[in-house]
């Protein structure tokens, strides 16, 4: 079927287009929009993304957990096809591991972004992926490194990404600074995140953030029930 101006496809019992054509029999794709965040701050660094994954206009997921573990203190969060950049997570994390073994120490986080500037790269015209990379090793503290679609690597103080950063570019130049604390940090990042879902229609479900410093990974979750004010840490 042809809809009008060219488009292809049928539209659904909702008046919602749907165009499945390009998609292999039996794929559906599963896109996690979001806004997503890393900061350094001064004792490490914060990871946040929303909740929501979404296939076209219809919300698959709304608690998604987008920030992924790749190794003890080295965490990424994803924006593409879900397909794409869990399959490159789940590569780093091999290789990080097989790191540690071969050299007996752990990788540092610029190890970690490399491999997955790699993939991304020498992939760019098969992947839909954008990812952030943050971590904390002993050897340079807290980074954070954003990879955009395309397979550029970026070393950066703060990054944001995916379809809600549209929306904060504005507010999070206006309040970043460097040497945050991690109460101020997690409330940068908690607020930053909270504006995004508000404009964007792409983004929303919860948020959730994970503090990487030198005692290791603690994972905070924050509930549209009560405006984004708690439970806080989770582990």
């Amino acid at each position: 079927m042809v809809a009008p101006h060219g488009v292809t496809g049928m539209l659904g019992e909702d008046g919602i287009h749907v165009d499945m054509q390009h998609l292999k029999s039996g794929e559906v794709n599963l896109v996690p929009v979001q806004p997503g965040m890393a900061i350094n701050f001064k004792d490490g660094v914060i990871l946040g993304a929303d909740s929501r994954t979404t296939t076209g206009a219809y919300i698959a997921n709304r608690v998604t957990d987008k920030l992924t573990q790749v190794h003890d203190t080295i965490w990424c969060c994803r924006s593409g096809s879900a397909a794409d950049t869990q399959a490159v997570a789940d590569i780093v994390s091999y290789h990080l591991n097989m790191y540690g073994v071969t050299n007996n120490e752990a990788p540092s986080t610029q190890v970690a972004a490399s491999l997955f500037q790699e993939l991304c790269y020498e992939n760019k015209e098969m992947l839909s992926a954008g990812i952030i990379i943050a971590g904390y090793d002993p050897r340079h503290g807290g980074q954070v490194f954003s990879i955009p679609l395309g397979g550029s690597l970026h070393k950066q103080s703060f990054a944001i990404g995916g379809s809600g950063s549209t929306y904060i570019y504005g507010y999070t130049d206006a309040h970043w600074r460097e040497q945050m604390t991690e109460e101020e940090g997690i409330d940068f990042v908690r607020n930053a995140l909270q504006e995004a879902i508000k404009w964007d229609g792409s983004s929303g479900g919860v948020i959730r953030l994970v503090v990487l410093t030198k005692k290791g990974a603690v994972r905070h979750l924050y509930l549209p029930d009560n405006g984004y004010t708690g439970p806080g840490v989770t582990n």
